[in-house]
Formats: C-alpha cells, sequence, structure tokens
C-alpha cells in the first residue's frame, strides 16, 4: 500500500502530517512511503531527512497519480478532489459537516475519506485523537501570543517605583486547550478565571488554580466528552454571568467548538465595547466561525480600543512538535485501521465506523 504524504496548503501552515521519524516507522510495517517535495520542510524536515529513512520525494502530481492513501493535515480543495482517483483515500481533517460539498465531491469520484477531526473521545483513541494533541499545543501557545500582544505583564511585581498588579485572564471552554491555557496563564503570574457549559470541567479548572464561573446549565448536555451546542437560553445566562470578569479582563482565549459544526458566538460585538481598552481577545475557533463576533480568519481586528486575533494557528508556530504529534496520531491511527497492510473496513468498530465518512463513493456521515 503506498501512502503519500502532501505538502500543506493552508495559509499559514507549517506542519506536516507525517514526520521522517513515522515514515521510517511506517515503512517498517511494509507500507511504501512517498512525501511531497518541501513537504516537511517549514517543521525543519528536509527532503534528505525523509530520504534517509527511505521515503521517495515526489512530485504532488505523482502523490495523486500513485497513491492509495492520501495524507494531509488540512482539507483538501475542490481542484484537488477532483485529481481523485476511484478507490483512493484522502485522510486529512475534513469537518465534513461543514464542507459537504468536498464530499460530494469525493463520492463522485468514487473515492474514499476518513475524517482525523471525527476520532471519537474514548479511552482507546486517545493516542489517535489529533484535535486533542494539537488543542493542547494551541492552549500554549495562545497564553505566549495573548502575552506578546499585550500592554501589560502577566505577574505581580513589587519595585521601587510601585506595584504592578496581575493580568486577568478569562477562558472560555475547558477542554484540552482551555486546560493548558490555564496552566500556562497561571504558571506566568497571572489571575485565571474559566468558564464551560460542562459543569464537570470545573474541578479541572479549580485543580489548575483557575476561578470556574458557574452558569446554570440546566437542560444543557455533553457528547462524548465535547460540550454540544448550547441553547439560546443558555447562551443569554452565561452572558450575563461572565459580563463582569470579561469587562475586566485583560486576555481572554476562546477555544469552544462543537465537533463538524461552526462554533458558537460567546463574545458578541456589543460586549466587547464594553471591554476594557487594550484588552486581547485570541479566538482559536475562528476557522469554524469564531466565539467572537467579530474575528475573522487569519485576522487581527483593531475594535472598540479591543484587538481581535482570529486563529487555529497556535500549533503551527511550533510546527515542529506539532507534527511530531499529529504524525504518531495518524500513525496510530492507520496502525488501528490496517492488518498486513490492507484496510479492514470493520464497521463494528468505533473509531472505523465514526470516522469513515465516505466509503467508495458513498456518502455515510452528512
Amino acid at each position: 500500500m503506498i501512502i503519500g504524504v502532501l505538502k500543506e496548503t493552508q495559509e499559514g501552515d507549517n506542519r506536516v502530517s507525517i514526520t521522517p521519524k513515522i515514515a521510517q516507522q511506517l515503512i517498517g510495517k511494509g507500507f511504501e512511503v512517498n512525501v511531497e517535495e518541501h513537504a516537511g520542510a517549514n517543521s525543519s524536515y528536509k527532503n534528505s531527512d525523509y530520504s534517509q529513512v527511505g521515503a521517495q520525494i515526489r512530485s504532488k502530481e505523482d502523490l495523486f497519480n500513485t497513491s492509495d492513501i492520501l495524507i494531509r493535515i488540512n482539507n483538501f480543495d475542490t481542484k484537488e478532489l477532483e485529481l481523485l482517483k476511484k478507490g483512493q483515500i484522502v485522510m486529512a481533517q475534513l469537518f465534513h459537516k461543514l464542507h459537504p460539498q468536498h464530499m460530494e465531491i469525493i463520492s463522485k469520484r468514487g473515492a474514499t475519506a476518513f475524517s482525523m477531526d471525527a476520532i471519537p473521545r474514548i479511552s482507546r483513541a486517545q493516542d489517535m485523537d489529533v484535535l486533542s494533541s494539537q488543542n493542547n499545543l494551541a492552549g500554549y501557545k495562545a497564553v505566549i501570543k495573548g502575552a506578546n500582544e499585550m500592554t501589560k505583564i502577566f505577574p505581580l511585581m513589587m519595585t521601587a517605583a510601585g506595584t504592578i498588579s496581575p493580568a486577568r485572564v478569562l477562558i472560555y471552554g475547558i477542554g484540552v486547550a482551555g486546560l493548558q491555557a490555564i496552566a500556562t496563564a497561571k504558571r506566568l503570574g497571572a489571575i485565571v478565571e474559566a468558564t464551560d457549559i460542562r459543569t464537570e470541567t470545573k474541578e479541572q479548572a479549580e485543580s489548575l488554580g483557575a476561578k470556574f464561573i458557574m452558569v446554570d446549565n440546566s437542560g444543557e448536555e455533553s457528547e462524548g466528552g465535547y460540550a454540544k451546542e448550547a441553547s439560546e437560553d443558555y447562551a443569554k445566562r452565561q452572558k450575563e454571568a461572565v459580563n463582569k470578569s470579561l469587562f475586566k479582563a485583560d486576555l481572554v482565549i476562546t477555544t469552544a467548538m462543537v465537533p463538524g459544526r461552526k462554533a458558537p458566538v460567546l463574545i458578541t460585538e456589543e460586549q466587547v465595547s464594553h471591554m476594557q481598552n487594550g484588552a486581547v481577545i485570541i479566538d482559536l475557533a475562528a476557522a469554524q466561525g469564531g466565539n467572537c463576533e467579530i474575528s475573522v480568519m487569519n485576522e487581527t481586528i483593531n475594535k472598540y480600543g479591543v484587538k481581535v486575533i482570529g486563529t487555529t494557528m497556535a500549533p503551527h508556530s511550533v510546527s515542529t512538535n506539532a507534527s511530531d504529534l499529529y504524525a504518531k496520531n495518524t500513525f496510530n491511527f492507520l496502525v488501528h485501521l490496517t492488518h498486513d497492510k490492507n484496510l479492514k473496513w470493520d464497521l463494528e468498530d468505533q473509531i472505523t465506523e465514526e470516522t469513515l465518512i465516505v466509503k467508495d463513493g458513498e456518502i455515510r456521515k452528512s
């Protein structure tokens, strides 16, 4: 079975889906690994690093012509999907519910698609969970990015010239990214508050030193370890409970995403207008519509004296570590899916069933 590793084309993404170390492990398992020229360059991996472990450097055209499985981190564009051949397999973060038109093209080409963002949050899938591995880095990097953009420092500092009060940080969403953001901001000396629709995250947030902003979540549920889209009533109650902290915050980090759907709006433009001058919002959900109403993916918006940075790119700025983790997740997923270099197609298995979006042209998930 031939694996084709494609270079990332999304603006600003410096990662690569398979590193030389993982390429070597796949080759050891009997796979042939071909890598698009310079695919790993922005993650500090040269073409020669891949060649030395037995991978072949190929053009993008060659990969589409010869690969059984095409692997990338981000979604394929329409022109690329039109190049697919019957029976080929694509494996990436497809976010299929947001991109049904892409699934239609894959279907028409008679191809198969596995979506890495759809890996279930269960214990035996933890080592395949790309969202968790990347979000862990995102939470850390969001705080570092925020620190760089702020005009204040994080810690309390007592000097001969006077005392500097610690910065106030507010975090929406206590998942993997949120927890890492709490831990990082606390280590830097900030006062940290956090909120989440899932009250079961209260203990986790408090264990890392954050104050949990409690919102009555009667009638709201979580699903498979992820938050579900909140009702309008809950969103109103959350807004009322959080506003006091939001308006005093120096840095706000939003991490709330609903798998496969548009991100919920947690901060309206009207709320931004009441925030203190010089505050910074890092919106990690920007690629899925954003948690802040005025955020734009890959842009910094300055409005009402507040700097709103729309991004999911935080892991990309530590692309070597991010690539290492993503590649290991992908390796574990491939090992799970295959036996003797062939796909097992075990649809009774939860991991396979939930990630297999299109099979041989048939759309299974919408």
